[in-house]
């Protein structure tokens, strides 16, 4: 993919009329493409980098949870903030269909449906949040704000304790 290449997430950004700082990185077929690693390619604090996972619950509804890139979820957490019982990551393979988007490239932005979305409360003390652009290799740079605001997404504290 060109540096200055548009994806999708980024032509919905630029149609919102939603500013963004565009991040483009090299990694090699097969390495790890987790947020942490993201971070360090794109010279940023992993704080700032998020995840963008995507879950589903007991009742057959999905749900998007977007978090700091070295955190982990805390199920219990997560299903009570969106009301449910019981909550489980969907599946890599099932990915693309669900979302339009792959393992390591999943943006909370532009999926084929908007699926309630939920950040990690701590996004509300950053003045930018990078989160992917839809493709590996791509990432965005944008206010929390704007981001939240964009796909009605809510915040809460969805992360294990330490």
């Amino acid at each position: 993919m060109k540096k200055d290449e548009k994806t999708n997430v980024m032509r919905i950004l630029d149609q919102k009329k939603v500013a963004y700082i565009p991040h483009g990185y090299e990694i090699a077929e097969g390495a790890p493409c987790d947020a942490v690693t993201v971070a360090g390619l794109i010279g940023k604090d992993v704080s700032t980098v998020y995840k963008t996972l995507v879950l589903k619950a007991g009742k057959g509804n999905f749900y998007v949870f977007v978090v700091p890139g070295a955190e982990r979820l805390d199920y219990k957490k997560v299903a009570k903030a969106v009301g449910e019982k019981s909550v489980a990551m969907v599946l890599s393979a099932d990915l693309l269909g669900l979302t339009g988007y792959i393992h390591g490239g999943c943006s909370p932005i532009g999926m084929k449906k908007q699926f309630p979305t939920v950040f990690h409360e701590s996004v509300l003390n950053l003045s930018t949040v990078t989160v992917s652009a839809g493709k590996i290799g791509r990432q965005v740079e944008i206010a929390p704000s704007d981001l939240i605001s964009l796909i009605n997404a809510k915040t809460a504290d969805i992360i294990v304790s330490e």
